[in-house]
């Protein structure tokens, strides 16, 4: 079995910005399991707030589904995500066209 993979949200340069299991990070490129875009978030004020406490208005959020993997190659912030916090950002639902 794997090592525990720290949770985190990254933000890109132009890519936007992704919530996921960190596998790596090697200057601006990181790679991030099970992720999820944060296209559009409700019920925090900043990243910085969602990344801690999660969102309190998840039906008003647009993730959509998670990716088993991506690279993203412009990463310019990475925080820490709490625990309550990935429980949030996990429970808001998928968000589809």
């Amino acid at each position: 079995m794997s090592k525990k993979l720290k949770y985190v949200m990254v933000r890109t340069y132009s890519a936007g910005v992704f919530a996921g299991e960190l596998v790596s990070r090697k200057e601006k490129e990181v790679v991030l399991h099970n992720a999820r875009r944060i296209y559009y978030w409700a019920g925090a004020a900043t990243l910085s707030e969602l990344a801690q406490r999660g969102t309190s208005k998840p039906k008003d959020c647009k993730f959509p589904m998670p990716v088993s993997s991506i690279t993203l190659t412009e990463a310019i912030e990475i925080i820490d995500i709490t625990r309550d916090a990935r429980k949030s950002i996990e429970g808001v639902p998928v968000w589809t066209a």
